[in-house]
């Protein structure tokens, strides 16, 4: 996926380098017209045939005005495409961006549960312990970065079941909770912004 997006970026990169190469050209197509216009107007005509040299020079310069506005017109075009091209790459980056991020942190949530499947597990005399409590400050530490990168887990329990948010994996009666309601999360669900990165595996009242 990495050398994927290196492509990507370096046949950008050679694109952006194109079109500012034309851009460039056509400046120094518009530049060279220019020059030859303000020659061609302080050309003094011969006296006789002034007369005809004034509309030869006239004719000659409605040319090089025509060529100007057609030289003009498309490096104007041309920056409009290089605009378009740029953000329309800069949010391309933006959602590869989005996309990398989420598949780290699908790697990174089997972790988590770990984390808490083991301190779960530990007997309440053991809480104490030296290695217990290095384990439970690194777990929290880990949940404080996924929190800083937006990560956060799903409400589940007491909410209504959503199936944009929770996977129904079983039913169970409960007299507490309405029919429909989430009475038990069997796997925490997560979102990464405003995207569901993991679905909560739950039971539902019936």
């Amino acid at each position: 996926m990495a050398e994927e997006q290196n492509k990507d970026i370096d046949m950008e990169n050679e694109t952006v380098e194109e079109m500012e190469e034309t851009v460039e050209e056509t400046s120094e197509e518009i530049e060279e017209v220019t020059e030859e216009t303000e020659a061609s107007e302080e050309e003094t005509p011969e006296e006789g045939d002034e007369k005809k040299g004034f509309f030869k020079k006239k004719e000659k310069k409605s040319k090089q005005d025509e060529k100007i506005e057609e030289l003009t017109d498309r490096v104007k075009r041309q920056m409009a495409e290089f605009d378009n091209f740029r953000k329309r790459t800069e949010k391309e980056k933006a959602q590869m961006f989005e996309v990398g991020a989420k598949s780290v942190i699908e790697k990174i949530l089997p972790v988590v549960d770990n984390f808490e499947r083991g301190l779960s597990a530990v007997p309440e005399e053991q809480k104490e312990d030296a290695f217990v409590q290095g384990m439970e400050k690194v777990y929290k530490q880990l949940m404080t970065e996924l929190e800083s990168l937006e990560v956060k887990p799903i409400e589940a329990v007491g909410t209504e079941f959503n199936p944009e948010f929770h996977n129904a994996v079983m039913q169970l009666e409960n007299e507490e909770l309405e029919s429909g309601m989430v009475a038990q999360e069997l796997q925490k669900g997560y979102m990464y912004r405003d995207t569901v990165v993991r679905h909560s595996m739950v039971a539902v009242v019936q």
